[in-house]
């Protein structure tokens, strides 16, 4: 039986009672604008970009939405950006979904929250936030975020969270610009501040088909050093890997997607569009022509039930458990939702080798053994597992240039630019 989460079940288990398939979880973008410009950002605009403001769902389509949600028996919202808190009437928004009785997360920056929006956060307390910190030092952070002062207003604002006793979570992207202090950052999160942290070295291209974040990601070797680092991590890695290679292989699902995306959750972006995930955005469907309930029953029912049209390496893995790769990143980075991503191939083999599994044969796969790359893939696992690449000595780069996120350098191809 294929794996699944909670929400996944949940929705299952419904549907199989109800007869119907049930939306559980919902992503809400309500802005791509945003006060900073970070380096690695697949999606950000200016504050000021008034065609995208324009193109915003209103206050009050956004209560539509939430009354046909209501309706539609979803259960969980994430609201994202850009920066939700860019939208001055962002707390109108979040009321009215409280209101409905919907489990809310927030993810933020941090950089616009003063003691208004966290007092009344704790008048109307979500299920969970999270804020992302881009640095431990006020150089690294803002080499990353390119906004002098944002340094000082990402921890203001999580200091007026903490000391209100929210509910705080905070992550990190891990890039090349701030790797040497993602440990800081884990201490000052669990040490200091007593709140879970995470990181995460997944980095896509731009929506507008840039490739410019790519310029900031980490080689695999950094990644996977930086995941075994912490303790646990290994171990929740093979356990993950054991429970896989212990279920039926998927091969005889024979549509492109196989995640939770279009089974038991959705995405809307600032405009109104529904699309299977907020990473995807080659299917997209206009919900202000079509409503949400038809988008959802017809149009991501079809993207879902896509068929694929050729067998790769992905088909028979089984080690997708620990690899992000998944048909919108293909679509990012490839243009091609069937195409696989090599640098996330690259990682989940170097995983594996880390953590000691033998990855089964999946076809033509120049990481697994007998493949063009995998005595260079065993030497790195040898380096990280003989703590050869210590991260806790990694040090700053020695020169930050900054990199226009709207850059079309290096494009490659997302395949989403018809559409935006």
């Amino acid at each position: 039986m294929e794996q699944l989460t909670y929400g996944e079940f949940s929705a299952d288990l419904h549907q199989k009672e109800s007869g119907k398939r049930t939306p559980m979880q919902v992503s809400i973008e309500v802005t791509r604008r945003c006060p900073l410009e970070c380096q690695h950002c697949y999606n950000n605009l200016p504050m000021g970009d008034q065609d995208a403001r324009s193109r915003e769902l209103t206050t009050e389509e956004h209560f539509k939405m939430l009354d046909e949600l209501v309706e539609m028996d979803c259960f969980w919202l994430l609201y994202t950006g850009g920066e939700i808190f860019a939208r001055k009437d962002f707390l109108e928004i979040y009321t009215y979904a409280k209101q409905k009785g919907f489990l809310i997360t927030l993810f933020t920056n941090g950089t616009l929250i003063n003691e208004r929006i966290a007092d009344y956060l704790l008048e109307f307390p979500p299920f969970a936030i999270e804020i992302t910190l881009y640095g431990r030092t006020k150089e690294t952070y803002e080499a990353l975020t390119q906004v002098p002062g944002s340094y000082e207003r990402c921890l203001r604002g999580i200091r007026l969270l903490r000391e209100r006793g929210l509910p705080l979570k905070l992550k990190t992207v891990a890039t090349s610009i701030n790797k040497h202090e993602v440990s800081a950052m884990r201490r000052f999160a669990e040490e200091e501040l007593g709140v879970e942290f995470k990181s995460d070295g997944q980095i896509n291209p731009r929506i507008d088909c840039s490739q410019s974040p790519l310029a900031v990601r980490l080689t695999p070797e950094e990644v996977v050093a930086l995941d075994v680092s912490v303790p646990k991590a290994a171990a929740e890695y093979r356990s993950l890997v054991e429970r896989e290679l212990a279920s039926p292989s998927r091969t005889s699902v024979d549509t492109v997607y196989f995640c939770g995306g279009g089974r038991n959750s959705f995405s809307i972006n600032p405009a109104g569009e529904m699309s299977i995930c907020v990473t995807s955005q080659q299917d997209t469907f206009d919900i202000r022509q079509s409503g949400l309930k038809y988008a959802w029953e017809h149009s991501i029912r079809d993207v879902r039930n896509l068929k694929r049209t050729r067998v790769t390496k992905c088909v028979n893995c089984r080690i997708q458990s620990i690899c992000g790769m998944c048909p919108a990143n293909g679509e990012m980075e490839n243009g091609n939702k069937e195409s696989p991503v090599e640098f996330l191939c690259h990682v989940a083999h170097l995983r594996a080798a880390v953590i000691g599994v033998e990855v089964p044969a999946h076809g033509d796969c120049e990481f697994c053994a007998g493949g063009g790359k995998h005595d260079a893939l065993l030497e790195s696992a040898r380096r990280i597992w003989s703590k050869e690449i210590d991260v806790e000595s990694w040090v700053g780069p020695q020169s930050i240039l900054p990199i226009l996120n709207n850059s079309n350098a290096s494009t490659g191809g997302c395949g989403s630019c018809g559409n935006h």
